[in-house]
């Protein structure tokens, strides 16, 4: 997995994560389009991971988080539901409503892995666009 470039502040970075940020987009709305709300976050997850692949998309699946302090590396149980191409994260939900803490948890992620942007899309809404929360990491 790819982490911070030295290009992060280009313009071509930020077009990049546009570009992938639109595409996992457009597959969530796919995905919640032929299923609908109210499954299981593994449901959900797993159909993103094949539409992701239709798509040509690179990602990993249930990337382990380590925990780095004062120079101890903790192996820890936190795991990101997906990495994709190497700098957007995304948190799948299937929630009654989006809390702080979901918001936390997705900016404490981007700030572990030093990525700037990610996605938390809660797949139990009647339309999926009032579902997904873009979060920037500002470092």
């Amino acid at each position: 997995m790819a982490h911070r470039r030295g290009a992060e502040n280009t313009e071509d970075a930020r077009n990049r994560i546009d570009v992938v940020s639109r595409t996992v987009i457009g597959a969530a709305v796919e995905v919640h389009r032929r299923l609908g709300p109210g499954l299981l976050e593994s449901t959900y997850q797993r159909c993103l991971s094949r539409e992701l692949e239709l798509r040509g998309v690179r990602f990993e699946c249930e990337v382990r988080v380590p925990i780095q302090y004062k120079g101890l590396v903790l192996q820890t149980g936190y795991r990101i539901d997906f990495v994709v191409e190497g700098e957007v994260v995304i948190e799948i939900k299937a929630v009654a409503a989006i809390d702080p803490i979901h918001m936390a948890q997705i900016l404490t992620y981007l700030k572990l892995l030093d990525l700037r942007v990610g996605l938390l899309i809660n797949f139990n809404v009647g339309r999926l666009i009032d579902g997904i929360r873009r979060v920037v990491n500002r470092y």
